[in-house]
C-alpha cells in the first residue's frame, strides 16, 4: 500500500507540473483506478458496482515500469484500513483533476497534454468510471463525496469537449435522480455537476460552446419543468428535512440563473429557460417561508439579475456584446415576470416580508458577545426589492399606452414602496425629498443605484411622452410636476442626488463612464439628452435645493404632506411643486420655498444671502484637483486649440478668488451682511472672449452666487469630466469614442452660460426690475 500511495504520489507531482510521462498510458491507467469499499456501494445498486470490480480486476497490467507493488487496489479494498483507502482514493481523484485541467489548459505542453489525454480516453473506454463515482456520493466522508462530483463533472466537461458521447449511466441517474426529487438523497448532487459543467462550458473562449451547451441541455430540458413544479409546490411547514429542501432550492436557483443566462448570451432556446419567467408567482410563496434570510436574499436576487438580463454575468464579462439584438420571445417573458412581481406587491408582499434580523458576516452568522452591532435591516433586500418594482413598473409602462393608467399604477407601487422603506431608512424619508430614497437606499451598491436611476428616467419620459400628447392646460402641466416629486422619481432631483453624494467630483463621474459595470454611460447620456430640453425644470430645482439647504439643511420635500392636504382643502391654491414647471414662476415658487422655512425672503439682498451663506461652507469637491492621467511633461497638460478642450486655468482661479470673496462678504463669524449695490454689480469671474466657459450669476445679479449655487457645481462638474475624458481621448487612452458625450456636454455649457446672463436672470426672479 505504501508503494501505492508513493507512485500515486510521484505522478501528482509530475502532471501538477505538466511533464511529460514516459511510460506507456496502460500502466498509468492501472493507478487511476478508484480504490472501492463496501461503503460506497450502500446506497447504489450492487450490479453498478460489482460492475467497476470486475473492470478493475481486469485491467492489472502484467508488467509495469514504475515501483512493484505487491498489491493490487481490488485487494487494498479487503486488507487496508477504511481510513488508508479513502486516502489512496482522494489521491487518485485528485490526478484525474489535475490531468483533466491539464489538458483543457493551455499553457500544457503539447506532448504532455496528449500523454495526459490519451490516458484518461482509455481509463474512460476501459471502466465505468462514472458509476464508481456516483457509488461515492453517499460515502459518509464528505469530501471524498465531494472530490468525487467534482471529478465526475470535469470527465463530463472533457466529454463534451473532446465530442465524446455522454454514459448513458451518467443521464439515467441524473433524470431518475432528479425526477424522484421527494425520495432521492443524490439531487443536490446531480444539480450541482449540472451547475458546474455549465460554468466550464461558459468559461471556455471558443466557438462552439454553444452547440457543447445544447448537446448537454438536451437529455433535460423537459425534466427542469417537472423538477421546478415539484420544488416550488412544497409545503416548507411539513417538509420532513428541511436542510435538503433549502439545499436543493439554492442548487437549482444556480442552475436556473446558468439556464437563462444561455439564453441571453448563447441564444439557446430550451422550454428549461423560460419556467422562471411564466411560473414566477410560486417563487414569491417561497419568499414568505420561515426560512433563513440568505435563501429569501437568494431568491430576490436571481429575479433581479433576471429582470435586468443580468443572469450570469461574471460569467460572461467581457465577451457580451453592449447591444444585443431584440429578442421578442425575452421581451414577452420580461413583461410577464414584471407582471408578477407587480402583482405580488399588490398581494401584499411589502407588508409580510421581513427585512430584519442577525447581519450576514465573513464567517457566519453569530456575534461573540461584546461585539453585537445595533439590529438592522437587510439593505441588501432593501436594494433588490426597490430595484425589482422600479425596474418592472418601467418593462410594464413600456407596453401601456394610457398615460391615466400608468399614474395610477405609478403612484400606487411607489407609495407601497416608500411606505415600506420609510422605517428602514433613517433619518426618516418623511423630512427629507421623497426623490432622496433612491440614492439613500442604494448608497452601497454603485451598479444597482444607476440601475435604478436609469429604470426611474425610463418611467419619466415614457410617462412625459403621453402627458404631452394628452395634457396641453398649464395646470395639468403643474399637476404632473408635482406628480414626479410625491412619487419619488423626478430624474433631476434623483441626478442631483447622486451628485451630491459623490461631493460634486468629476473623478468619480469619470470612473463610472469608463467601468464596463455599471449602466452609467446609457443613463448619463439619456439624462444629458433630457438636460437640454428641460432646462428650466433642471434650474428651478437647482435654485430650490440652494434656498432649503440655506435653512438648517432642510431639504425639499418636507412639507409635502401638508402641501398636499392645503390643496385638498383649498382647491384654488397654487401648488408649491408645480411651480417647479417654468422659470417664470421662479419668485413665487422661492417665496413659497421661504415661507416653508418659516422666515420671509424678501427681494434680491435677503434672497442672495439665503442662496450664499450655506454653500459657501459645503462647496468642496473632493477629488476635484486630482488627476486621473499621469503627463509625460508639462507640454502634456497644457490645453489644446480644440473647441473640445473645456478646462480653463483662469476659471479655477476665478472660482478661488469667488470663494475667498465669499467669505470675506459673509465674515468669519459666517454672520450675514448687507450686500450694497456695488457688490452687487461687481463680477468676481470677468467675462473674457478667449475664455471658453463663462459664469456670470446663479440667479440673482450678485456674481458671488453664481460661484457657490448647485447649478454652478453641476455645470462645473460636468466642465472638469470634459476635460479629463479629452485628455484621455488625446492619448488614445479612452476606452470608446466620446465623441456624442462631448457634445452633450458642451450643449449643456451653452445652456448655462446663456441662462446665467444678467438679464435672462433678472427676469426669471425680478420681473420688471431695472439693476445696475
Amino acid at each position: 500500500m505504501k508503494a501505492f500511495f508513493e507512485v500515486l504520489e510521484q505522478l501528482y507531482k509530475k502532471v501538477l507540473l505538466g511533464a511529460t510521462l514516459e511510460n506507456d498510458s496502460h500502466d498509468y491507467v492501472f493507478y487511476l483506478y478508484p480504490a472501492f469499499s463496501d461503503q460506497d456501494c450502500s446506497a447504489s445498486t450492487s450490479s453498478d458496482c460489482s460492475n467497476a470490480r470486475d473492470v478493475q480486476g481486469k485491467q492489472e497490467p502484467s508488467s509495469v515500469s514504475l515501483p512493484t507493488l505487491s498489491v493490487a487496489p481490488v485487494c487494498l479494498q479487503r486488507h487496508s484500513q477504511m481510513s488508508s483507502t479513502q486516502e489512496i482514493t482522494l489521491l487518485q481523484l485528485t490526478v484525474i483533476r489535475v490531468m483533466i485541467t491539464r489538458i483543457l489548459s493551455v499553457e500544457t505542453e503539447f506532448h504532455a497534454k496528449e500523454k495526459y489525454r490519451d490516458i484518461i480516453k482509455i481509463l474512460l473506454k476501459s471502466s465505468d468510471i462514472e458509476s464508481q463515482l456516483t457509488c461515492m456520493f453517499q460515502n459518509s466522508e464528505k469530501l471524498l463525496s465531494h472530490m468525487a462530483a467534482k471529478c465526475l463533472a470535469l470527465i463530463l466537461y472533457f466529454q463534451l469537449k473532446e465530442k465524446i458521447t455522454l454514459s448513458n449511466f451518467w443521464i439515467s441517474f441524473c433524470q431518475k435522480n432528479i425526477s424522484e426529487y421527494s425520495e432521492s438523497n443524490q439531487v443536490v448532487y446531480c444539480l450541482w455537476i449540472l451547475t458546474f459543467v455549465i460554468k466550464e462550458i461558459f468559461k471556455d473562449t471558443s466557438s462552439q460552446k454553444t452547440e457543447i451547451l445544447k448537446q448537454f441541455l438536451n437529455p433535460f430540458d423537459t425534466l427542469f419543468e417537472v423538477f421546478y413544479n415539484s420544488l416550488f409546490s412544497q409545503h416548507f411547514e411539513n417538509h420532513q428535512d428541511a436542510s435538503k429542501l433549502i439545499n436543493s432550492l439554492i442548487c437549482f436557483l444556480e442552475l436556473l440563473e446558468l439556464l437563462i443566462a444561455s439564453r441571453i448570451h448563447l441564444k439557446l432556446h430550451f422550454t428549461c429557460q423560460r419556467i422562471l419567467f411564466l411560473k414566477a408567482s410560486c417563487v414569491f410563496d417561497v419568499i414568505t417561508w420561515p426560512v433563513q434570510a440568505f435563501v429569501k436574499r437568494k431568491l430576490i436576487i436571481v429575479i433581479k439579475k433576471c429582470l435586468l438580463c443580468k443572469a450570469g454575468e461574471d460569467l460572461c464579462r467581457g465577451s457580451v456584446p453592449a447591444f444585443m439584438p431584440p429578442d421578442n420571445p425575452l421581451h414577452v417573458d420580461l413583461l410577464a415576470l414584471a407582471s408578477a412581481v407587480l402583482q405580488a406587491v399588490d398581494l401584499g408582499l411589502l407588508r409580510t416580508l421581513s427585512v430584519g434580523g442577525k447581519p450576514s458576516c465573513f464567517g457566519g452568522g453569530e456575534v461573540l458577545p461584546g461585539y453585537e452591532h445595533a439590529p438592522g435591516p437587510d439593505h441588501v433586500i432593501l436594494r433588490a426589492l426597490s430595484l425589482l418594482i422600479i425596474r418592472s413598473l418601467e418593462i410594464k409602462f413600456q407596453n401601456c399606452a394610457s398615460a391615466n393608467e400608468m399614474k395610477v399604477d405609478l403612484q400606487r407601487f411607489m407609495s407601497e414602496l416608500l411606505i415600506f422603506l420609510k422605517p428602514h431608512l433613517q433619518p426618516s424619508l418623511q423630512s427629507h425629498n421623497l426623490c432622496e430614497w433612491l440614492s439613500r437606499v442604494f448608497i452601497e451598491q454603485d451598479d444597482d443605484m444607476l440601475e435604478a436611476a436609469k429604470a426611474s428616467l425610463g418611467i419619466y419620459l415614457k410617462l412625459t411622452r403621453e402627458c404631452e400628447a394628452t395634457e396641453s392646460l398649464t395646470q395639468e402641466k403643474e399637476m404632473w410636476n408635482h406628480h414626479t416629486h410625491e412619487n419619488g422619481y423626478n430624474p433631476h432631483c434623483i441626478f442631483l442626488f447622486l451628485l451630491k453624494n459623490i461631493g460634486f467630483d468629476s473623478t468619480v463621474l469619470l470612473d463610472f463612464l469608463i467601468s464596463s459595470e455599471t449602466c452609467f454611460l446609457e443613463y448619463f447620456v439619456r439624462y444629458l439628452k433630457l438636460l437640454q430640453k428641460d432646462w428650466d425644470n433642471f434650474f428651478t430645482i437647482c435654485n430650490y435645493f440652494d434656498v432649503t439647504e440655506s435653512k438648517d439643511n432642510i431639504h425639499i420635500c418636507c412639507c409635502i404632506s401638508s402641501l398636499v392636504q392645503n390643496r385638498n382643502s383649498n382647491p384654488t391654491e397654487a401648488i408649491p411643486w408645480a411651480v417647479l414647471g417654468s422659470h417664470t414662476n421662479a419668485h413665487s415658487w422661492v417665496s413659497w420655498a421661504s415661507a416653508a422655512a418659516s422666515e420671509p425672503l424678501n427681494h434680491g439682498v435677503t434672497l442672495e444671502k439665503a442662496y450664499t451663506k450655506p454653500q459657501a461652507n459645503c462647496l468642496s469637491t473632493p477629488g476635484a484637483s486630482q488627476s486621473l492621467v499621469d503627463y509625460d511633461s508639462s507640454d502634456d497638460s497644457e490645453e489644446g486649440s480644440t473647441s473640445l478642450c473645456l478646462v480653463n486655468s483662469r476659471l479655477t482661479s476665478s472660482h478661488q478668488e469667488a470663494m475667498k470673496k465669499t467669505q470675506d462678504t459673509f465674515g468669519a463669524s459666517g454672520d450675514k451682511k448687507e450686500l450694497g449695490p456695488e457688490s452687487q454689480s461687481r463680477p468676481l469671474v470677468t467675462k473674457e472672449s478667449n475664455t471658453p466657459f463663462s459664469v456670470y450669476c446663479d440667479v440673482a445679479p450678485d456674481n458671488t452666487a453664481s460661484e457657490v449655487g448647485i447649478s454652478y457645481r453641476t455645470v462645473k462638474c460636468f466642465e472638469e469630466l470634459q476635460g479629463a475624458i479629452y485628455r484621455l481621448q488625446k492619448k488614445n487612452l479612452f476606452p470608446y469614442n466620446p465623441t456624442a458625450l462631448l457634445k452633450l456636454l458642451k450643449h449643456i455649457e451653452t445652456i448655462y452660460n446663456k441662462s446665467m446672463t444678467p438679464s435672462y436672470n433678472s427676469d426669471i426672479l425680478f420681473p420688471g426690475a431695472v439693476f445696475p
